[in-house]
């Protein structure tokens, strides 16, 4: 029997053994420690440079740490006006550390990061029962070097807890379709794509299809037996997401916030229509509309989305198809086969929904992607490289690598005064290992572990630069994107208009990155003056990644600038009001509420085009002088209301606070006394 590197085991590709628990060796264990202390130190370093990083869910969080009804149903401010456009799960895990540790900055982001840590082993740990120590460690590696990875792990923003639940989800299948596995594994399954929901609603209901498939193809018990299995970890998706909107939906609608992103004040039609099918079609009411500049396959290799993921999608289609070949006459209940169809299927399944919806669709949801690429790249390989005598093995293992080194020469073009030096090197090293990986057969051991480490590099070297690129610079903004920055437009948008067009032509694409000193005080990230938790007034990052200053887009797509004036103003008699002050759009709100610690309304919701609060309720709360002041910017919803079919109630009551109110300027910015 033949002594692998990769130390998979040589009987997995034709036979379905029973997981073998040993010891693991001191050397296992250090190399995994390495893995997740190296994914530890990548994700947080320097972590509180980023500030609020997404103002539009630090704003939640602050809300949550304050209230637990705003905690509960993921309110953008304590006073409950109206809710994130997602259901809260994902902001639940930031409001109970904000809750211990007091809100701030690291509070913010650090569970985050131990998120990112959690998937990176995880993944290991399904990738190993199957292939192997070493081929979970480079799944594992792959995962956490992945540019978008890097990005969401180090942001406040859903994803992170998405990728992880997915993850988790996608190794108790695994270990379901073992021999003489628990009854509980796949319901067990079922519960983390129910929480999985809870972060991000449908998008993680998009890889059910595949579990389903693949346990009923390949799980180790009778049919009846996986029936029975499969209608439990249904009941389980259903109860797991079901009960938050029960809560919601039965909840007196007069005693609980608006919810963001529906035109009904209903959970359901945000989960189906906003965040469900709208996202596929583009007809999202309130949304941003059609967005289908860029359908079709090359849509994950374009300039927005090519640099945050598309390094490895051909290494992992080739090498996941390979897998599937080499495996084709074993039993049906293989487990190599099976996980490989479980994380090639996930990849193709996500892979074409990300390349043909026609609805919102952000670069950096490329990231549910990345633990799909490492598993399928990690198993095929390791599949191969069992076979290295034979030299078609070898070949498909050369043909990878040239493959992925011109993949990565062209993605490292698009940042061409970024590390000029990276691309050639990258380019010898990768035909130079390929030529190598012909012949590896014949080396001795130590060359071969050698031509192997080349490979790696080669294959690696390129998401690696733009990974660390990425977590040696603060981002903030709704819309941030991953890699190095050539060039980009405030927070996200190129100058062209439209969202299809590249600033810069980057791999990055639209990059929302903050160059300057960091900030020292979390409250004032993204440009904006203000003061943090027991903090005193200081400057925030320069630089023009984010920071937004007039304008209705700046509301739109990352927080304003907030001066010390204005911070002063609004918090003058604050306990008397129970809103500091409404602005349109969610994240023109959120910069003032971070800034002043106090509550803020969000006329309209994110997009300025949710019904909430009607004219005829926001004339109430001035009657009742529950809102001290109306700051201007309300020409987002004007844009965009009647475009996307969503309410108009915002341009609404601009119009009316604009004929009613004298208009007063504070730091450049116009303000409307709704008290006087």
């Amino acid at each position: 029997m033949t002594t692998t590197v990769l130390d998979a085991p040589p009987a997995a590709a034709t036979t379905a053994p029973d997981p073998v628990r040993v010891p693991n060796p001191r050397w296992r264990l250090l190399s995994l420690a390495a893995l997740l202390v190296g994914t530890a130190l990548l994700y947080l370093w320097d972590l509180g440079a980023s500030g609020w990083a997404n103002e539009f869910y630090a704003a939640a969080v602050q809300a949550g740490s304050q209230s637990w009804k705003a905690m509960l149903f993921g309110s953008s401010d304590a006073a409950n006006a109206i809710t994130v456009d997602k259901t809260p799960g994902a902001l639940w895990v930031m409001d109970l550390s904000a809750r211990i540790f007091g809100f701030n900055s690291w509070s913010l982001l650090v569970p985050q990061a131990v998120q990112g840590v959690l998937a990176v082993g995880v993944l290991y740990a399904a990738v190993r029962r199957v292939s192997g120590h070493w081929p979970g460690i480079l799944a594992g590696a792959i995962l956490a070097l992945t540019p978008a990875a890097a990005l969401m792990f180090r942001f406040d923003n859903p994803d992170a807890m998405l990728v992880l639940l997915l993850t988790v989800a996608t190794y108790c299948v695994v270990r379901a379709i073992e021999k003489n596995s628990a009854a509980w594994w796949l319901p067990l399954a079922g519960v983390a794509i129910g929480f999985g929901f809870l972060a991000k609603m449908m998008q993680a209901f998009v890889v059910l299809p595949v579990f389903a498939v693949v346990y009923l193809l390949a799980a180790q018990t009778p049919w009846r037996t996986r029936l029975v299995r499969s209608v439990l970890a249904v009941v389980a998706v259903v109860v797991s997401a079901g009960w938050y909107l029960a809560v919601v939906a039965l909840w007196p609608a007069s005693d609980r916030p608006f919810i963001g992103g529906s035109q009904r004040n209903s959970v359901l039609e945000l989960a189906l229509g906003y965040n469900g099918f709208g996202r596929l079609t583009g007809d999202e009411v309130g949304g941003l509309g059609n967005m289908n500049y860029d359908v079709g396959w090359a849509r994950l290799f374009g300039s927005e989305m090519g640099g945050q993921i598309a390094w490895l999608i051909p290494a992992a289609l080739i090498l996941g198809a390979a897998g599937l070949w080499l495996t084709r006459r074993a039993p049906r209940t293989d487990p190599v086969r099976a996980s490989l169809l479980l994380w090639l299927g996930w990849l193709v399944l996500t892979g074409v929904i990300f390349s043909f919806a026609g609805g919102i669709l952000h670069p950096y949801y490329t990231v549910a992607l990345a633990p799909a690429i490492a598993g399928s790249v990690a198993i095929g390989a390791a599949q191969l490289w069992q076979r290295r005598n034979d030299i078609r093995a070898t070949a498909v293992l050369s043909a990878t690598l040239v493959v992925t080194t011109v993949t990565a020469c062209l993605l490292l073009a698009r940042t061409s005064d970024w590390m000029p030096w990276l691309r050639p090197v990258v380019a010898v090293v990768g035909i130079g290992a390929a030529a190598l990986l012909l012949v590896v057969s014949r080396l001795p051991r130590a060359m071969a572990a050698g031509v192997v480490a080349l490979a790696l590099a080669a294959g690696l070297a390129g998401p690696t630069g733009y990974a660390l690129a990425t977590a040696s610079t603060p981002h903030t903004g709704a819309i941030p994107s991953a890699g190095p920055s050539s060039g980009h437009f405030p927070g996200g948008m190129p100058p062209g208009g439209g969202p299809g067009n590249s600033a810069s032509g980057t791999a990055g694409a639209q990059s929302n990155t903050v160059t300057g000193t960091p900030a020292t005080q979390p409250g004032a990230a993204g440009g904006q003056s203000g003061t943090g938790p027991g903090q005193s007034t200081t400057n925030a990052p320069s630089g023009t990644g984010s920071t937004h200053t007039g304008g209705p887009m700046g509301g739109l797509l990352g927080g304003v600038s907030v001066g010390s004036t204005m911070v002063a103003a609004l918090n003058d008699n604050a306990s008397e009001y129970t809103w500091v002050a409404a602005a349109v759009g969610s994240n023109s709100a959120a910069a003032y509420q971070l800034a002043t610690e106090n509550p803020v309304m969000a006329v309209g919701g994110f997009n300025g085009t949710d019904p909430a609060p009607t004219l005829a309720q926001f004339k109430q709360y001035v009657a009742q002088h529950k809102i001290h002041y109306f700051i201007g910017g309300a020409g987002m919803s004007g844009m965009r209301g009647s475009d996307s079919g969503g309410s108009r109630e915002a341009t609404d009551i601009a119009e009316w606070v604009e004929a009613t109110f004298t208009a007063r300027t504070i730091d450049g910015v116009t303000v409307y006394d709704l008290t006087s």
